[in-house]
C-alpha cells in the first residue's frame, strides 16, 4: 500500500511546519537496526535515532518481545486505583539507576508533561511547607523544556520558538546561558547572576530548572560541569529546589548514565523520557526525593494533582523495562565511548568548512554549528541523496545516533556531514 503524500501534505500537520508551505516529508515504510527504509526501497542510515529516543535501534528483538508479551495480557488499564506488574517492574528498575536521593516516580505521557509535573511538584512542595509566596522559577537562556504551556514558560523567551506566546505565559526569571564550555576552564564569575538573583528574590523562587550539561534544542551547547555543581550549592544555600531535565541526556547519551553525574550532584526533581522506552512508545517520568514528596502531601490538595488517562500504559512500561534491562548491562558505556572517539576524529575536518562556526562532540552527540541558519529542506534532500537521515535545525547540523550504530554506518553519517559543509 503506497503512502498518499498529496493527502499528507494537504491535511496532516508535521512538527514545527506550516500547512500553507510545509517542509517536505519522506515516506518511511520500515525501520531496522539503524536504518530507515523509504517507500522506494532506499535505505537511510539514521543519525537522529528518532529525536534521540531509539538508543537500541529499531525492531530490537528484546523490545519487540516485551511489547508482544504484554499485548497478550492487556494493552491498557487506568492507573487510578489500579496498579499492574509492568509499572511496578519499570519503577523498580528506574529507581535502581537514578541518583539515590530520588525515591518517588510519577509516570507521564511525554517529556513535556514530565516537565509540567515537575513544576507542579515544586509549587505544591512549597505550599505544603507553608510558603505560598514561592511561585516563580528560574530557567536558563538557550534552554528548552517542551511545547506545553508550563514548559514553554521556562524555555528561552527570546531565542526559543515560543516567543509569540510570551504575553500569555507565566512569567519567570531567566539567567544568561552558561558560557564556560565543557572541557574548557571554568570561570566562577558565571555564577554571579544566579547568586545575585537568589540573594534578592529567593523568597519567591520555588525552583531552578535546567538541562544538565547539554542544552539541546537551544543550540546543542555543552557547558562546564562546575556550573551545575555550583548551582546545586546555591540552591541549597537559598532553599530553592533544583529540577534537572534529563529527557534528552538521560540513559547514557553524554557518556554518563545521567548528565548530572558529570557534576556529581543530585537534583531534587528529575525528568526523564525519550530513551526511557527505547523509542517504542511515548513515555516519560518525573522523579523526586522523599522530602519533596512529603511536602506535597502536606499541601492543601494532599495529593499531586495530575493524572493522565494513559498514565503508566502497560505496553509502554513493559518495553521501557526491557530497554532499561539493556542499559543495565553497561554495554552502552563502550558503545558511546567508541561513538564519541569516532565523531571527534571524523568531524574534525569540518572545522575548515566555509561558514562553519564550531564543531563539538560529547558522548554520542556530534554537532556542526554554522554561522548562519541552514536551509533545512535543501539540506534534508541532500542528505537523503547521500543515503543518510540527518535533520538539521536553525544553524545546526548534528547527529545523535543509536548506540548500536556500526563504525561503517557512523562513517557514512560523518562523511555526509563533511560533504555538505565542505562542498
Amino acid at each position: 500500500m503506497s503512502i498518499n503524500l498529496a493527502f499528507d501534505r494537504e491535511h496532516i500537520w508535521h512538527p514545527y511546519t506550516s500547512m500553507i508551505d510545509p517542509l517536505p516529508v519522506y515516506p518511511v515504510v520500515a525501520a531496522n537496526g539503524c536504518e530507515l527504509e523509504l517507500e522506494n526501497g532506499q535505505k537511510l542510515v539514521d543519525g537522529t535515532a528518532s529525536w534521540w529516543s531509539a538508543v537500541h535501534g529499531y525492531n530490537h528483538p528484546a523490545l519487540n518481545a516485551a511489547v508482544t508479551e504484554q499485548l497478550s495480557k492487556m494493552a491498557h488499564v487506568m492507573f487510578g486505583g489500579i496498579t499492574h506488574p509492568s509499572a511496578v517492574n519499570l519503577c523498580q528498575r528506574l529507581l535502581a539507576m537514578v541518583p539515590t536521593n530520588l525515591t518517588k516516580v510519577f509516570l507521564a505521557d511525554s517529556g513535556s508533561i514530565a516537565v509540567e509535573v515537575a513544576i507542579k511538584m515544586a509549587l505544591q512542595y512549597w505550599q505544603g511547607k507553608g510558603n505560598k509566596s514561592k511561585q516563580k522559577l528560574i530557567s536558563l537562556r538557550k534552554g528548552y523544556h517542551g511545547d506545553t504551556f508550563a514548559a514553554m514558560a521556562v524555555c528561552d523567551p527570546v531565542d526559543g520558538m515560543h516567543g509569540m506566546f510570551n504575553d500569555v505565559l507565566a512569567q519567570h526569571y531567566f539567567l544568561p546561558a552558561p558560557e564556560s564550555a565543557f572541557g574548557a576552564s571554568f570561570d566562577s564569575k558565571a555564577m554571579q547572576p544566579l547568586q545575585q538573583l537568589l540573594q534578592q528574590e529567593h523568597q519567591q523562587i520555588a525552583a531552578l530548572i535546567l538541562e544538565p550539561i547539554v542544552q539541546g534544542y537551544g543550540g546543542m551547547r555543552f557547558y562546564h560541569p562546575e556550573y551545575l555543581k555550583a548551582a546545586r550549592a546555591l540552591c541549597d544555600q537559598y532553599q530553592v529546589l533544583l529540577i534537572c531535565d534529563e529527557i534528552a541526556t538521560g540513559f547514557g547519551r553524554t557518556g554518563k548514565l545521567f548528565a548530572c553525574e558529570h557534576s556529581q550532584i543530585q537534583p531534587d526533581i528529575m525528568c526523564v523520557g525519550k530513551a526511557l522506552s527505547g523509542g517504542y512508545i511515548t513515555l516519560a517520568a518525573t522523579l523526586c526525593s522523599d522530602e519533596v514528596a512529603d511536602g506535597i502531601s502536606l499541601s492543601d490538595a494532599k495529593g499531586l494533582m495530575h493524572g493522565p488517562t494513559f498514565m503508566a500504559n502497560p505496553l509502554a512500561c513493559a518495553v521501557a523495562s526491557a530497554s532499561l534491562d539493556i542499559i543495565a548491562t553497561g554495554q552502552w558505556q563502550q558503545q558511546v565511548a567508541a561513538i564519541e572517539q569516532q565523531l571527534k576524529a571524523e568531524l574534525a575536518q569540518c572545522k575548515q568548512g566555509p561558514g562553519v562556526k564550531e564543531v563539538r562532540v560529547l558522548g554520542a552527540i556530534g554537532v556542526i554549528e554554522m554561522v548562519n541558519k541552514v536551509d533545512v529542506a535543501k539540506l534534508q534532500q541532500r542528505f537523503v541523496e547521500l543515503g543518510v537521515w540527518i535533520r538539521p535545525f536553525n544553524n545546526l547540523i548534528y547527529v545523535m545516533p543509536s548506540f548500536i550504530i556500526s563504525s561503517a554506518q557512523l562513517s557514512q553519517l560523518t562523511a555526509a556531514m563533511a560533504a555538505v559543509v565542505l562542498e
